[in-house]
């Protein structure tokens, strides 16, 4: 994994319900990584991250996404141009760029991915951690374990801190509380 963007400004664009097309134009021009079907509001986002197979047979491998796409083992055969990285673990922050911890959710994910292209400063949009998507539920009809997610969440603080990586969660209303939150103009002025 190359350091694409070392010492830069990285927005993880999540699905929570409060993601809104607004906000998603106030980071256009930054470093973004657009986590599942956030590429649906962001097709021009830098990064394309999903975890599993099935969401990217769900998608047919997003063709229209011209950036870089990710996901964790075990990759898609059928789609070549999505780069498979390892799963190391549940909880903390990987150093490995080969690899990424669970956090058991996509978003959790994305971060890791994040420190991995050269993040300094990691804002988080659409990390409700609550409801259901911007977009409605899944075809499976799966619920994200929210509980579980935000108690991983905690796991990444020590080790980002210890990097010198900040994260901002700027979504509009999360249950994700474990890192500080500015509003969105706070940290991107216009």
């Amino acid at each position: 994994m190359p350091r694409l963007w070392p010492d830069s400004l990285v927005v993880c664009l999540g699905t929570g319900p409060s993601l809104t097309a607004a906000d998603v134009v106030r980071v256009q021009g930054q470093r973004v990584i657009a986590v599942n079907n956030a590429y649906q509001l962001a097709p021009w986002a830098d990064v394309l991250y999903a975890c599993d197979a099935k969401w990217w047979r769900w998608h047919r491998g997003a063709p229209s996404f011209e950036g870089r796409k990710f996901m964790l083992q075990p990759s898609c055969p059928e789609f070549p141009d999505v780069r498979a990285l390892q799963n190391t673990g549940t909880t903390g922050l990987e150093t490995i760029p080969s690899g990424l911890r669970t956090g058991h959710n996509s978003g959790y994910q994305a971060i890791n991915l994040a420190v991995h292209l050269g993040a300094r400063t990691i804002v988080l949009l659409g990390y409700d951690m609550s409801g259901d998507h911007f977009f409605g539920g899944h075809p499976d009809h799966t619920r994200p374990p929210f509980q579980r997610c935000l108690r991983a969440f905690t796991t990444l603080l020590e080790p980002i801190a210890a990097l010198g990586v900040t994260v901002w969660n700027c979504t509009r209303s999360t249950a994700l509380t474990c890192f500080p939150q500015p509003a969105l103009e706070d940290v991107i002025p216009c």
